[in-house]
């Protein structure tokens, strides 16, 4: 049985942005059990140097669409980066989870042959579609959905591996 483009990108992408709700509910929950402004965790950093929490989920956000639209060929949606609370974090996230979900699995698979071009400052990268799936964008998805995980597991909210795991076993 070979394995599709489709179910290499979209289920983990649904999988793991359902995780990242469920963390900010227990964010929400965390900050009203200690009464503290959720604001506070949107400005979050583990270092100076790196981009604030809020970020991290915009980031995670349109590196999926982006993906998605890539292999299936379409103009990525832009979306305003304009989220200032953990309702408009999840709107978000629910936004990019039903984005993916309505590609055809049929748009996507096939595209493992498909040029690729990602435009960075220092310029354009030129990948295949499932070099860019494998080695670029689900490395690029984990690492920033892994740091809205250390933000807040750093700033006190019970999260565990199973949080993080959670829909994996099927």
């Amino acid at each position: 049985m070979s394995i599709s483009m489709h179910s290499s990108s979209v289920p983990i992408f649904v999988r793991n942005l359902d995780n990242l709700l469920t963390w900010l509910d227990k964010a929400q929950a965390h900050a009203e059990a200690r009464k503290f402004d959720t604001g506070n965790y949107l400005a979050l950093r583990l270092a100076p140097d790196m981009l604030p929490f809020v970020k991290q989920i915009q980031i995670a956000s349109d590196g999926a669409k982006g993906c998605v639209a890539r292999l299936a060929g379409v103009e990525i949606p832009k979306w305003d980066d304009n989220e200032s609370s953990l309702d408009e974090l999840r709107a978000r996230v629910r936004k990019t989870i039903d984005y993916v979900q309505s590609i055809p699995a049929a748009q996507i698979d096939g595209s493992e042959d498909r040029d690729i071009t990602i435009t960075l400052r220092s310029g354009d990268v030129h990948l295949k579609g499932q070099r860019y799936l494998e080695h670029w964008a689900l490395p690029n998805f984990y690492f920033h959905v892994m740091t809205v995980y250390a933000l807040l597991r750093h700033a006190g909210v019970d999260l565990g591996k199973q949080d993080y795991l959670r829909g994996a076993a099927v």
